[in-house]
């Protein structure tokens, strides 16, 4: 049962609009998709926005700078973490915030600056943990120099490639997608973000007193930085678990829907 199709929107704490789109029944769940993707639609490969739609309600998030969100002429990594409190505090009840790679960081440190969140599922948030960052300054600026030149695949495909280290199979799932022609409109969004990924500095001390029940998920063929991510983030949170989707690398949500599903259902439940 839906409860509508149709985008709303709030208005994060800078003035942009953000938007989502509301489906399913049941307690709340927002979610907040990574770097690359396109918009809430993200979630709909493999069905998945529809099977977690049997048993919440679901927020599924359009990005600053996608879909039906607005954007601001100067970006700034915090004003994301503000976007994900507008969104949980828009909502009648506690929350729980589900975010994949960049929507992980971000839903991490939404939940220092809200108690409207209840819970987290964090898939494989990425930092430069001992020094070692996810792109190379010069693959970012390479990646800019492809958009600025209007070679808008070519940028999306190199991120997918070098930064979030996806297979050549892993990367068809997306391109055969329906989704594939807004990924692009979104492109321009990739190397602000990557950017702001590297210059982020994480402090597992900001984190020793958060006590919201979290799951960590990462794959057992992820690459290592995010697995060395993942792990810094269980090492920090005194209150989670961490689970590996064994055969598995960043994007289990697509390669095995299933697997991913009943991890995030078995927590949900809980």
């Amino acid at each position: 049962m839906e409860l509508t199709t149709n985008m709303e929107n709030v208005i994060s704490n800078d003035g942009t609009s953000i938007a989502f789109q509301r489906t399913g029944i049941g307690p709340p769940l927002v979610l907040i998709h990574g770097g690359g993707a396109s918009n809430h639609k993200r979630w709909d490969i493999g069905g998945v926005r529809a099977a977690l739609g049997e048993h919440s309600t679901v927020y599924a998030v359009d990005r600053r700078g996608r879909g039906q969100s607005g954007d601001h002429s100067e970006y700034d990594i915090e004003r994301e973490y503000e976007d994900a409190v507008a969104v949980a505090e828009s909502i009648g009840e506690p929350v729980t915030l589900l975010g994949h790679s960049l929507g992980a960081n971000i839903s991490l440190e939404a939940s220092l600056r809200t108690d409207n969140i209840k819970s987290l599922i964090l898939y494989e948030p990425g930092y430069p943990i001992g020094g070692h960052k996810l792109a190379p300054e010069q693959m970012v600026a390479h990646i800019q120099d492809k958009i600025d030149q209007g070679e808008t695949e070519e940028a999306l495909i190199l991120f997918m490639r070098e930064v979030a280290s996806l297979s050549e199979e892993e990367i068809d799932i997306f391109r055969k997608d329906q989704s594939w022609e807004s990924r692009l409109e979104a492109a321009h969004t990739l190397a602000r973000e990557e950017r702001a990924v590297t210059g982020y500095q994480f402090d597992a001390d900001r984190f020793a007193n958060l006590e919201t029940p979290t799951l960590l998920l990462t794959g057992s063929e992820s690459p290592s930085i995010f697995k060395k991510s993942t792990e810094a983030v269980y090492n920090a949170l005194p209150n989670c678990r961490i689970v590996t989707l064994e055969g598995q690398g960043h994007i289990a949500m697509n390669t095995a829907p299933e697997l991913f599903l009943e991890e995030v259902m078995a927590f949900l439940k809980e």
